[in-house]
């Protein structure tokens, strides 16, 4: 079932991330980016109690209840904070019955990298990886739409899900994952509200962490 948000005078996103060592929360009203709200924490030894402890200091019950979508980062980030924030979400959208929906950390992150990179109409695809501990990478694939205008307007697709790599082929082009608290949770709030009028009721059952790896690996 579609959400129906036509007619909606006001509406609120709320948005949940994490990186390699921290989480995150962002809060929007009316798409208005001087309405941005956010908290960014170190992991401690107690994400699970802390990630609901922080959550209901940052947003009252009440603007709780008042939020028309969810967005959530699903990895790959530190498996167990992805994990976590991805059941928090799930568990708050059904509840308060608000779509969700979720991005890849390395899609949050593409438009600032090609912007950074000045990856431009003759290289519109590039990757993004990370490297693993031990042997290989996690590397997703992102293709430019759009270059009209100035970076700000950059539009950029998934095109291959982050997942295992071996090596990096030395034809593509490449560049190393960078997780940014702030404006990583900023363009998670602009992607959540392009895709406002998209958003599914149901869609919390879809939303799952992304992990190329097991947990000890």
């Amino acid at each position: 079932m579609t959400h129906n948000l036509k007619g909606i005078q006001n509406y609120h996103t709320l948005v949940i991330h994490s990186t390699d060592n921290s989480f995150g929360f962002g809060y929007r009203k009316n798409n208005n980016i001087d309405s941005d709200k956010f908290f960014i924490k170190q992991f401690d030894n107690d994400l699970c109690n802390n990630l609901i402890v922080e959550l209901n200091k940052f947003i009252s019950k009440k603007n709780l209840q008042k939020v028309n979508k969810i967005s959530v980062s699903i990895g790959p980030a530190n498996f167990n904070a992805s994990r976590l924030i991805v059941v928090l979400a799930r568990t708050i959208s059904q509840q308060i019955n608000c779509p969700l929906d979720s991005f890849s950390a390395f899609q949050i992150m593409a438009k600032r990298i090609a912007s950074k990179n000045n990856v431009n109409a003759n290289r519109k695809s590039f990757w993004i990886y990370k490297r693993l501990k031990r042997k290989g990478f996690i590397a997703g694939k992102y293709e430019i739409c759009n270059i009209e205008g100035n970076n700000a307007n950059l539009v950029i697709r998934e095109t291959i899900l982050p997942k295992v790599i071996k090596e990096l082929k030395s034809k593509e082009l490449f560049f190393e994952a960078d997780y940014k608290d702030e404006e990583d949770l900023i363009e998670l709030l602009d992607l959540s509200n392009k895709n406002l009028l998209n958003a599914n009721v149901d869609s919390w059952q879809k939303v799952l962490p992304l992990y190329p790896i097991s947990p000890i690996n």
